[in-house]
């Protein structure tokens, strides 16, 4: 009760107040109530995720928790299954086309938006919260990525920023599911049956989202450079969530 009291008590900075209870218990934590272990110590890391995966199964709590991201990596409890996933995610992340293509991306919206913005920002004065920022700024790789286009959510000036509603839907699917976490399964399952609360929000957010996916995969258009072999890779495990992209950068 005391640790759910310090976390409900700092959740407006609840990534720094982690870190904090992190290092005053030696980078592990366990929750025997919740049963759950927070760590940060890499070797910890490497024996529960890799090491000896089907040692610690998620369980149907968890599966419960992130039932948006359905039967993927993130909620896999199959050993086959998950070593498939992950053997499939490495080929493609060790793959030298797609690191260039994903160098290229970051370099290009540097330059053409953080940098810039950053500029104009200590230009003009204003003062920004940065971690608003790179959040834009990683949600715009990430869709150049895996959707194949840039939405441009970061802009090179401060005076350009907008506020789509589907950039605001991921910052609340993410408060909601760090909740469910935290809050009794009891309350936020009735919370969800009764569609209040919580997880009203994250039904209306969810909605947002995947409507945003949907106009993506409908407005894409064939390819006029050749895609990269990642792609295909990517495509087949259904990890790309539209059939042609452009890729300018490739």
């Amino acid at each position: 009760m005391g640790m759910l009291l310090g976390v409900l008590q700092n959740l407006s900075n609840i990534h720094d107040y982690t870190i904090l209870v992190l290092k005053h218990h030696g980078g592990t934590l366990m929750f025997t109530n919740m049963n759950c272990i927070l760590t940060a110590d890499p070797m910890n890391v490497h024996h529960i995720t890799s090491k000896n995966f089907i040692n610690y199964g998620k369980g149907s709590t968890l599966h419960e928790i992130f039932d948006y991201f359905g039967e993927g990596i993130i909620n896999s409890d199959n050993l086959h299954a998950w070593k498939l996933e992950r053997s499939i995610l490495h080929s493609l992340l060790q793959r030298e086309t797609f690191t260039i293509f994903l160098r290229q991306i970051i370099q290009k919206k540097l330059e053409n938006d953080l940098i810039p913005f950053l500029d104009h920002t200590s230009e003009v004065g204003n003062e920004v919260d940065l971690q608003f920022y790179l959040r834009r700024f990683t949600f715009d790789i990430v869709c150049y990525c895996f959707l194949g286009f840039d939405p441009q959510t970061h802009p090179n000036k401060i005076s350009k920023l907008s506020h789509p509603a589907y950039v605001r839907a991921t910052v609340v699917m993410e408060e909601v599911l760090f909740h469910r976490h935290i809050t009794p399964r009891w309350l936020w399952k009735l919370q969800e049956w009764l569609q209040i609360g919580q997880e009203k929000k994250f039904k209306e957010a969810r909605e947002i989202f995947d409507k945003f996916f949907v106009k993506r995969k409908t407005d894409a258009k064939a390819v006029k450079n050749e895609v990269p072999h990642w792609w295909e890779l990517l495509k087949g495990y259904g990890l790309v969530a539209i059939k042609e992209t452009p890729c300018s950068l490739c």
